[in-house]
């Protein structure tokens, strides 16, 4: 396994395992609006199987590997990560519940990068230039007119991937500490592993539902989808530098406008374009910027 972590850095094959990610992600989108909003199906069982059933898809790894699947220095973090990880899940699914647009809820989370760079000025106190304080000032603007909460048709359930995006900002930084010494395959497992339990305890809380036939055909592929989706993002940051790879994650909305076209569901009209250029638009400067750091180049992914 150690031998994964001294492969020489590959660019293109990043930035390929990362288009390949949000694509993925985008259909493991389109089939929780499915079976949440179509079916009517609860959004913490739905969470709770699809990574059920991508935990069982990663098993060959614990075969294959053994123990070593599961050597990690850092059980603290991969825990910590994982409670994250699952609220973000929830406040995700949950957005599908409300009957959200999966354009706006992919959209919204792409604010993460902004909220990272408020924590790194409040929390971690680093010194963050009037260029990047600009760039999320635009972001935020863009969410504002995406979410707009001016509007008659505004709700709280419009803030849920706001949520999301803050959860797994955080999440993004931990994974890019333990691919600095840990192979993808482990901290992958470790994520699913801990995953299940959080994701059966917030169901069972939710009220535990089990799923139809159709169903479960829907939270089989999606949780392939869930699995090779979570596994290609870690490798992306395995194989090449997160300041090449990142740009390449705001390709995502793409494949979920192209998602969203398939099944029919409503796309973004008039001035919401405008809201979604100004995210996209800021995200890539900031992670331009980003790259623009002192040895940022070398720093280990997320």
């Amino acid at each position: 396994m150690n031998q994964i972590l001294q492969k020489k850095k590959i660019p293109l094959l990043g930035a390929l395992f990362m288009v390949l990610s949000g694509f993925c992600f985008a259909i493991g989108n389109g089939l929780t609006s499915t079976i949440v909003y179509g079916l009517g199906f609860k959004p913490q069982s739905d969470a709770f199987y699809q990574y059920l059933i991508a935990l069982i898809i990663g098993l060959p790894i614990l075969f294959r590997y053994g123990a070593a699947a599961l050597k990690t220095k850092h059980i603290g973090i991969n825990v910590v990560r994982a409670v994250l990880s699952a609220l973000g899940v929830q406040a995700f699914v949950m957005c599908f519940a409300y009957g959200l647009p999966l354009w706006k809820i992919v959209v919204l989370v792409m604010t993460s990068p902004f909220f990272i760079l408020l924590g790194a000025a409040l929390i971690l106190r680093e010194k963050v230039g009037p260029d990047r304080w600009i760039a999320a000032a635009i972001g935020f603007l863009g969410g504002l007119v995406v979410v707009q909460p001016w509007a008659t048709s505004f709700s709280w359930a419009d803030l849920l991937p706001v949520v999301a995006a803050i959860m797994w900002g955080i999440v993004s930084l931990m994974t890019k500490k333990l691919t600095a010494e840990e192979p993808s395959e482990n901290i992958t497992v470790w994520l699913l592993l801990l995953l299940t339990p959080i994701n059966l305890a917030l169901s069972v809380k939710a009220g535990f539902e089990v799923p139809g036939s159709q169903i479960i055909v829907y939270l089989l592929l999606g949780g392939l989808a869930t699995y090779l989706a979570n596994f290609m993002l870690t490798k992306s940051y395995e194989v090449a530098d997160a300041a090449f790879v990142q740009p390449f994650d705001d390709l995502k909305l793409i494949s979920n406008l192209l998602v969203s076209w398939y099944l029919g569901a409503q796309l973004p009209e008039g001035n919401i374009w405008l809201g979604i250029a100004l995210i996209a638009s800021a995200s890539l400067f900031l992670v331009w910027r980003e790259g623009q750091k002192p040895g940022a180049a070398a720093q280990p992914a997320q």
